[in-house]
């Protein structure tokens, strides 16, 4: 499968959650300085840089998810 059409195989388990992700990955950039390439295509990209973008966004998923379990208890 080609990524560079666009394709992504991850398969998101709450399909309206595409856009809030999208909206979290250019929140991260931004924090970081990494400019998000506006045609979508990211093979341009340094590696480093959309690791660290990804990274941060599992770390604040991983918090977010921290919290509504602490308020749960």
């Amino acid at each position: 499968m080609s990524q560079g059409n666009n394709s992504n195989s991850n398969n998101l388990v709450v399909p309206q959650s595409h856009g809030a992700l999208d909206q979290l990955k250019y929140e991260v950039a931004q924090e970081l300085g990494i400019a998000i390439p506006q045609d979508g295509y990211y093979g341009n990209m340094v590696t480093r840089d959309t690791g660290s973008i990804g990274g941060s966004i599992t770390k604040r998923l991983v918090q977010i998810a921290e919290q509504q379990l602490a308020g749960r208890f």
